[in-house]
């Protein structure tokens, strides 16, 4: 695998970026370790980097779910795409905010066979769901979540999720992002 951060577009040089985008690489630089690939490949258009970031900190800091629920949402939404990138790092993140090694590769290779709370299990299958066949999401799957235990605002958050991060796999996909190989040993 290449040590690019992504292979059908280039990955501007990180002296010729945008300041604040400099700044913002380099605090993630400094508190993982290593550059997540993400960043460089996003900041191809600095106006998406700033854009998309920006939710992606609104989804992990502006919520109602824990770390790992977010990380659980993300994990089986990217295995239900093929989203190599996405699983890998995010199967990293779930590994160390939720404290379970085997859950991330259940999750991304069929969520229904993981050991999973009702509540869980209900979350994960409506985010399958919104993500395979969103136009058939209705009333009946939100009084699901409902009765798993969900309030209105973590219902909003988990649709929120999902949603961004069917794009984010679809972008990393396209773009032939590549996973860092740090991700692939962190949190087992």
């Amino acid at each position: 695998m290449s040590r690019e951060a992504m292979g059908r577009f280039p990955v501007p040089d990180h002296d010729d970026l945008p300041e604040d985008l400099r700044e913002r690489i380099d605090e993630e630089t400094e508190r993982a370790g290593f550059t997540p690939n993400v960043f460089d490949a996003f900041a191809y258009k600095p106006s998406h980097f700033r854009a998309f970031f920006a939710y992606h900190d609104a989804l992990t800091e502006d919520t109602t779910l824990e770390r790992e629920e977010i990380e659980m949402l993300i994990v089986t939404v990217s295995g239900v795409n093929d989203c190599l990138y996405c699983v890998v790092a995010h199967g990293a993140l779930l590994r160390i905010f939720g404290e379970a090694p085997k859950l991330a590769d259940q999750l991304a290779t069929n969520h229904r066979s993981a050991d999973l709370s009702p509540a869980h299990r209900a979350m994960l299958d409506f985010a399958v769901k919104l993500t395979e066949t969103p136009g058939r999401v209705d009333d009946d799957d939100l009084a699901e979540l409902r009765d798993a235990g969900f309030t209105e605002e973590q219902i909003w958050d988990i649709g929120s999720v999902v949603s961004v991060f069917n794009m984010s796999n679809r972008m990393a996909t396209m773009a032939d992002m590549r996973p860092n190989e740090e991700f692939y040993t962190m949190g087992r």
